[in-house]
């Protein structure tokens, strides 16, 4: 019993020591990685978010910007094509 005392305890404690720092390590490594491709999402939903944005900028420019009268011009110009 003593021998297990003296020999075998510092032995297994000393692996599970071991055992538990690369468990450990592993954990932070996939938590850093998580954390990166977390960051590259967010820039990419970021990025869409804002060419969206630009499109809607300009869809009620053109809505707003005398709307009925770029209509009017567009179906003025297909009636000249036409003629």
């Amino acid at each position: 019993m003593l021998a297990f005392v003296v020999i075998g305890l510092p032995v297994i404690l000393g692996v599970g020591g071991e055992m538990f720092r690369r468990w450990l390590t592993h954990k932070e490594r996939m938590a850093q990685v998580l954390t990166e491709a977390t960051a590259e999402r967010a820039a990419q939903y970021a990025a869409q978010t804002e060419r969206l944005e630009a499109r809607v900028r300009v869809l009620e420019r053109i809505a707003t910007d005398r709307g009925a009268d770029v209509a009017a011009q567009i179906e003025q110009l297909r009636d000249d094509r036409l003629n």
